[in-house]
């Protein structure tokens, strides 16, 4: 009973290259930047300025209760003191799909969106922030729908099982295109434009914004707010802000073929057999339960996460297993930030670098902190580090690279702090800002520090995540505005808002703020 497929990474570069006609003719020979924006909201010199962050939010109903409600009406308070809100991905649970936009973005977001107070009235395909919400893909948002999507899968036994069950699962009757809903919710869409000049006015009436790389696009709160890639960056108050698709670098290597390999795959398909059973098991107990029962209820959400949280191992453990592939990795993406990179730290007018993307290096949220995926993050990320810190040699003078980095996937709240990793990355911060809506994950048992080969190489100095037992489990959604202050170096004011759902009610506050 597989829930979810997600496409091969070259079918994802592929199907997003298209989709903003990455570097058509009429593109090039106008000198734009596809992977660059410029906010034109009149305060982008302004060295101080508070932004929020949400992740991993894309759930509906929640029996009765909407965690990604609560975590937007926190928010609101900030609003106007706040330039933009970055979302670190999932935006659609279970598969990304059209069908959930209203349900599980516009309507929970509506302050944030154009029309919102008609919330219904607004496409998921033609939505106008007002507060600029700049998003990256999850992995939710690329997959697709390997069940339901015939008649004859309805005859088969786990899925009959799953539909008598009170899950109640977010999923349609497609998935996400390999990120097509994503990319026509956020993206600007160009494949659209197929009439005799339509993308030719199109540019130049929206991509006026002169940078220098060259022409890119104007997002405009209130008229135009479309980004311009899946992958892109922008500088605000002095701080360049880069934003990535990890889902197109994730990919770890095939298991050698050797003796120790080989039993690697041999523990690893008992795994997926095991996680196999729990989810049949899961969907057994679910359909005795009654969702009018407050206790019941909340198993059922239980269950709910756990289903969704079996399927992400079983992809990691799938990713582990494939054979006769060739790993790939989306070097251009990798190469991009490098440069880019570089270029800020060469540039005087910049004081500062945030880099914000799914898939976290560094996390001990229970189900993420060993996954494959990971791991490999981590590598791909001090590829780049390394790198960077080579060509700029003594131009840090002493600072890291990047003065924070922000990631979601695992639903937690979490702050990081590389040690000396032996690698560029090394006392960096690290935001993983994921409980905003979803299931919420424990901490691993282990603890908060993270070793590689007996060596610390990070430490978790805050986490919020699940905790407690029975009717004293507490589940703290999150999200958090950060203050921008200094002229110079950058401080970070980091403020986690939450709402936590115990006992069968809500109950909102306001964390010591953290100093970066």
């Amino acid at each position: 009973m597989k829930l979810v497929s997600d496409p091969a990474i070259a079918k994802k570069i592929r199907k997003m290259n298209q989709r903003v006609r990455w570097q058509d003719p009429l593109i090039v020979e106008r000198n734009i930047d596809q992977t660059r924006l410029v906010l034109e909201d009149g305060q982008t010199d302004n060295p101080e300025f508070s932004f929020l962050v949400v992740g991993d939010s894309g759930s509906g109903k929640h029996r009765g209760h909407n965690p990604q409600r609560q975590v937007a009406e926190l928010m609101l308070p900030h609003h106007n003191e706040s330039r933009f809100m970055l979302h670190m991905g999932d935006v659609i649970y279970l598969v990304g799909s059209s069908e959930y936009y209203q349900q599980n973005f516009i309507q929970p977001y509506r302050e944030f969106i154009l029309g919102g107070e008609h919330p219904k009235r607004v496409a998921y395909d033609q939505m106008v922030f007002k507060l600029p919400i700049l998003p990256v893909p999850g992995n939710h948002d690329y997959y697709n729908l390997p069940i339901l999507l015939s008649f004859a899968s309805l005859t088969t036994l786990p899925l009959r099982r799953l539909l008598r069950s009170r899950l109640d699962l977010d999923v349609g009757l497609h998935g996400s295109g390999t990120g097509d809903a994503y990319a026509r919710a956020f993206l600007d869409y160009l494949k659209a434009f197929q009439l005799p000049g339509e993308l030719n006015d199109h540019l130049d009436q929206y991509y006026t914004a002169k940078t220098d790389t060259g022409r890119c696009i104007s997002y405009q709160p209130g008229q135009f707010t479309r980004l311009p890639n899946r992958y892109y960056t922008f500088r605000y108050g002095g701080i360049d802000f880069f934003a990535l698709d990890s889902n197109t670098f994730n990919d770890p290597p095939p298991l050698p073929k050797t003796k120790e390999g080989d039993a690697n795959r041999r523990l690893l398909e008992k795994r997926r057999e095991d996680f196999e059973q729990e989810k049949l098991q899961i969907v057994e107990i679910s359909a005795k339960l009654r969702p009018e029962n407050p206790s019941e209820a909340d198993q059922l959400d239980d269950f709910h996460a756990k289903l969704s949280q079996i399927e992400e191992i079983i992809v990691d453990i799938d990713k582990q297993l494939a054979t006769n592939k060739t790993t790939l990795t989306d070097t251009e993406q990798l190469e991009w930030l490098k440069r880019k990179l570089i270029e800020s730290w060469n540039n005087t007018e910049v004081r500062g670098r945030v880099i914000y993307f799914h898939h976290p290096p560094y996390v001990t949220e229970a189900t993420k902190w060993e996954q494959a995926q990971t791991l490999i993050i981590r590598d791909r990320l001090r590829e780049v580090l390394d790198a960077v810190a080579k060509e700029i040699g003594s131009l840090s003078q002493g600072r890291p690279l990047v003065d924070l980095v922000i990631n979601g996937h695992a639903h937690c709240l979490e702050h990081l702090e590389t040690m000396d990793t032996g690698h560029a990355d090394s006392h960096i911060h690290w935001i993983v800002c994921g409980g905003s809506g979803f299931s919420l994950r424990r901490q691993r048992i282990e603890g908060a520090d993270l070793r590689e080969d007996n060596r610390l190489v990070a430490r978790s100095h805050l986490f919020i995540g699940r905790n407690g037992q029975g009717s004293q489990k507490r589940r703290p959604y999150s999200g958090l505005r950060i203050d921008v202050k200094g002229d110079g170096q950058p401080k970070f004011i980091v403020r986690p808002l939450i709402a936590e759902w115990y006992q069968r009610q809500w109950h909102n506050r306001e964390l010591e703020p953290l100093f970066i």
